[in-house]
């Protein structure tokens, strides 16, 4: 698809390094031709991978995809502690890893896989009254965020290896986890917990729920070929699925109650990982993403409408 022909669709991104998420927008923007243009989890500038960007009425759907799990290569250095938790930050403390065992580091790492209570990063960018948390602390403030409890479904290692004439080790790994999750601070907190220090010097997204790094294209390529994910196909992979009478389409293109989605209707997980229930897309009998439903007792309740003609446009 060429940009000038742009309508509403997912692009899914490999995000460069050294790239923020919001500069990664402003491309978009001008290679889609439109304003109306966001993304779903921020990526650090070190970070490379997976972004998920909402073109047009897309942008909707873009809450959603923020809630979903995610799957991350990285490699940890023990041994260092940095200011940011990253290769960015200036090394705040050294101690030497060589004599910490692998029988230890896979320990230390089964402690931080599941459901944990984890300190995000103090250069994270969640917000502290009004004003992002890196803010604070490259202004010279100093931050500590409150604990929240997130979910490391799996945390691999794919590699272990000494560095710097055996002062470090550096770790290749796998994570899944939720939302919310910062592998800046698993590195962290994996190395206060074998008492070396630890930070994260390369990581790539590689998942975003259904959406992955297969399906993304550089800038670069976009550029060339604007490869866009259609709406109403954006949907089918990202919520369980509902298909509708010409009726039920009818009634919800004009906002009215249809009767309630039932357990059979719908495909894929119901929930998302804070234990949410996820709507439900909704499907004329042409193909068309109609609506987003919530059940309300007996009915179903649309909680976003995409009108008729319109979903994939």
């Amino acid at each position: 698809m060429n940009s000038g022909q742009v309508h509403s669709g997912l692009v899914i991104v490999d995000k460069p390094q050294g790239w923020t998420s919001h500069d990664v927008v402003g491309r978009m923007r001008r290679l889609a031709g439109t304003r109306k243009v966001g993304h779903a989890g921020t990526l650090d500038p070190m970070a490379t991978g997976v972004l998920v960007v909402g073109i047009n009425r897309a942008t909707r759907l873009l809450t959603y995809v923020v809630g979903t799990s995610k799957t991350y290569t990285a490699t940890i250095r023990l041994g260092q502690s940095t200011v940011t938790d990253d290769a960015e930050g200036e090394v705040t403390a050294e101690t030497s890893a060589g004599a910490v065992p692998a029988s230890a580091i896979r320990a230390a790492v089964e402690e931080l896989t599941g459901s944990i209570s984890q300190v995000p990063s103090s250069v994270s960018a969640i917000k502290v009254n009004g004003e992002r948390a890196y803010s604070r602390v490259r202004s010279g403030e100093e931050v500590v965020l409150p604990s929240r409890p997130v979910i490391v479904h799996s945390f691999d290692i794919a590699d272990i290896r000494r560095e710097n004439d055996g002062a470090v080790q550096d770790l290749d790994v796998t994570v899944s986890c939720s939302s919310g999750t910062y592998i800046r601070a698993l590195a962290r907190d994996l190395g206060a917990a074998l008492g070396v220090g630890g930070h994260l010097t390369v990581l790539r997204r590689m998942e975003v729920g259904p959406y992955t790094l297969a399906q993304a294209s550089t800038l670069e390529e976009l550029a060339q070929d604007f490869r866009l994910l259609g709406i109403d196909e954006a949907a089918r992979a990202l919520f369980p699925v509902r298909e509708l009478s010409s009726t039920e389409a009818l009634d919800l293109s004009h906002g009215r109650r249809i009767s309630a989605s039932a357990g059979g209707d719908c495909g894929g997980s119901p929930r998302n990982d804070a234990g949410d229930q996820r709507p439900v897309a909704a499907f004329a009998p042409d193909g068309a993403l109609i609506a987003l439903l919530e059940n309300r007792g007996s009915e179903a309740k649309p909680a976003l409408v995409f009108a008729p003609g319109q979903a994939g446009s």
